[in-house]
């Protein structure tokens, strides 16, 4: 029990400002006047309504109209349609048909209702139970059959022109908390048209591969032997949180920023700031995750389709967790409730998606001079800002770290439970790890990207690609040791697609060409990327045609308003050549501009006995540092820690002589 700690809500604004998401009343206005101006109002369906956000640029210049984007699908035509809604005017000003006909095709993100319509479309198709049959399933236990629907790829094939459809897996249970996954049913992938609703194309493959049937639940009532030897941790924030909120502006620690929230994307920060002394310091207009992809190398029935973009194909905010207090989170937790449109355009909210608190993290710095026994340490502390997304059998958290020190870091946590595949009784897995007995863990990636449209000190900013270098022996390295940091400034899109070398540490600065430093340098952030993967599906595939943003690690765009999503606006179905590769391939001018870096990064997984029957969590991720952005160390006046710390008996004087401040 967690006395000591507080949650609280958001609550709706009456004046919003211009980036906060849409209340829910904006959100009903919006969507009885689009579901009034449709052809067959009946059959209207909202796969996305979010707040259509002014620029830069006309938030710059006030008096922007409030405006929400609505996308529209008829589900019995199957047409598309975006439309712009002017909040104020109450008028449709803008709309457009999407032309998902057409190649390269591209339909709206896959509808919580098609996941259940999926399944009834599938149990009720006869090619599909009698494949049950084959495989030794009575009319019972198909009642109790887990059907996955899955984005489905695309491959060219007649089917996929144009339509919406799914791929959907099964997976045997026993009772309806069973973990389906310990009992793929391999083998058999239905193809089902969403709008149809039918099954267009079957796969019931020979030879027939049993189901595994062992038991690998998880649930807490499933643990027979629980460990006993944890004792509580508590933490406590007596005075309060050092973060303060005004609806969705957040202030804590000289860092400023508004919260926002967008289906697709989840969380978002806008207008992230720092105050420098008198100086409050802008570094990134809007960073978001926009993507990811996740693709799969088994190349049989079952899995060969499988890379599921899972922002575009599905919406990260869409699925957000409703977080708990002392479980998800621990402290003093801030939440923040998000207004959301069904799938019908009726408003909900959804309870506690976001959450910010403070942690402790170790010490931000110290020293110890033995020449005066002058002895200095300051604890670092962080803020987190953090959602959880459930995307079927994986949860995906993405938390956003503030540092004292001006230090900003985005840290991805993956867990969940893996993808599986039935294997025939005495042969290994070829595709992967076995995970127990006959069952296997497919091999596949996994692949973020995150936007960051770029805001250091206003006006143009400039990247460059930096990496370490060893300077030949001569007159001025005569011994040897020297070594030479190299320049390389990225003047055009096409000179960006950049891909991480850790042997020569390769890193890239973001810096504001206009503004001179303490020590006549551009003042600048750096971006460190940590170890990760590229995509490793062949040149010429269909995947890594629609998810090219995954074959370089770092991207850098001139701002485009309508260039918001690292794989294009429309992935699901989509043939490929969209988002980041397309953007680049104008080539324009991103020296002293107004600029989007957007990077990729991810992990690469091997499945093994230790991620099943649950996943324990794996982290991904990356850091911006400020270099030559202040003029000292920006953490220097945190002050010592006043709270004691307890100590065992016997180390008192121990503890004495290792207090945080001695002088």
């Amino acid at each position: 029990m967690l006395d000591t700690v507080k949650a609280t809500s958001s609550t709706q604004i009456a004046t919003p400002h211009p980036l906060d998401p849409l209340t829910t009343e904006e959100i009903t206005a919006a969507c009885t006047l689009v579901r009034a101006a449709a052809a067959s109002p009946e059959n209207c369906r909202f796969p996305t309504v979010r707040l259509e956000e002014p620029t830069k640029q006309e938030l710059a210049a006030g008096g922007t109209p409030r405006c929400a984007f609505a996308l529209t699908l008829d589900v019995v035509t199957g047409e598309a349609i975006e439309h712009i809604v002017d909040l104020g005017r109450n008028e449709i000003v803008a709309r457009n048909v999407i032309p998902n006909r057409e190649a390269p095709y591209g339909q709206p993100s896959v509808m919580l209702e098609e996941f259940f319509k999926c399944e009834a479309v599938v149990k009720a198709d006869p090619g599909w139970r009698a494949a049950m049959h084959r495989r030794g399933l009575t009319n019972k236990d198909i009642e109790l059959v887990q059907v996955d629907p899955f984005s489905s790829g695309f491959f060219d094939f007649e089917y996929e022109r144009g339509a919406r459809i799914v791929r959907a897996v099964s997976f045997f249970r026993e009772h309806p908390q069973d973990n389906g996954y310990a009992h793929p049913i391999e083998g058999v992938v239905a193809v089902v048209d969403l709008i149809g609703g039918k099954v267009i194309d079957l796969t019931d493959a020979d030879p027939i591969v049993p189901i595994p049937r062992k038991k690998r639940n998880y649930g807490a009532h499933e643990v027979a032997n629980p460990r006993t030897d944890i004792k509580p941790l508590h933490i406590e924030q007596p005075e309060g949180p050092s973060f303060a909120v005004d609806g969705w502006k957040v202030d804590w620690q000289k860092w400023s920023f508004r919260v926002g929230f967008t289906p697709r994307e989840g969380l978002v920060l806008h207008q992230l700031a720092y105050q420098d002394g008198a100086r409050k310091r802008s570094l990134i207009h809007r960073a978001s995750v926009t993507e990811m992809v996740v693709p799969y190398a088994d190349p049989t029935a079952n899995h060969f389709w499988k890379s599921a973009f899972d922002a575009g194909e599905y919406g990260l905010g869409m699925l957000a967790n409703a977080l708990e207090l002392g479980c998800d989170c621990l402290g003093h937790i801030r939440y923040f409730d998000v207004p959301a449109a069904d799938n019908n355009g009726k408003p909900f909210v959804m309870q506690n998606a976001i959450c910010v608190h403070e942690e402790d993290y170790g010490i931000a710095w110290k020293h110890y001079e033995f020449r005066n026994g002058l002895f200095e340490v300051r604890r670092s502390r962080r803020l987190v800002i953090s959602f959880f997304a459930t995307v079927g059998n994986y949860d995906y958290g993405f938390y956003w770290y503030l540092y004292q020190d001006g230090t900003i870091q985005l840290e991805t946590k993956l867990t969940g439970i893996i993808q599986t595949a039935a294997v025939q009784p005495g042969e290994k897995y070829k595709w992967g790890g076995m995970v127990d007995d006959v069952l296997g863990g497919p091999t596949h990636q996994h692949f973020f990207n995150v936007r960051m449209h770029m805001d250091l000190d206003g006006g143009g900013n400039t990247v460059s690609e930096h990496e370490f270098v060893p300077r030949p022996w001569g007159a001025d390295n005569p011994h040897g040791n020297a070594f030479d940091t190299t320049t390389r400034v990225l003047s055009r899109e096409r000179d960006t697609a950049s891909v991480a070398n850790g042997e020569t540490g390769r890193f890239w600065k973001i810096s504001n060409p206009n503004e001179t430093n303490s020590v006549g340098n551009a003042p600048a952030y750096k971006l460190m990327v940590n170890p990760s993967p590229l995509m490793l599906a062949q040149e010429g595939s269909y995947v890594r045609r629609r998810g090219g943003f995954a074959t370089k690690h770092v991207w850098v765009t001139a701002f485009d308003k309508d260039e918001k999503y690292a794989s294009g606006d429309y992935p699901n179905n989509h043939a490929g050549g969209d988002g980041l590769p397309r953007y680049a391939a104008q080539n324009r001018n991103i020296e002293n501009a107004d600029i989007v870096l957007w990077h990729s990064f991810g992990h690469t997984h091997i499945c093994k006995p230790e991620d099943f029957p649950i996943m324990p969590v794996e982290y991904a991720g990356f850091t911006l540092k400020p270099t030559g952005f202040f003029a000292a160390n920006a953490a220097f006046d945190i002050p010592p820690d006043r709270n004691s710390r307890s100590v065992l008996a016997g180390e008192q004087d121990a503890a004495s002589e290792s207090c945080c401040h001695k002088g």
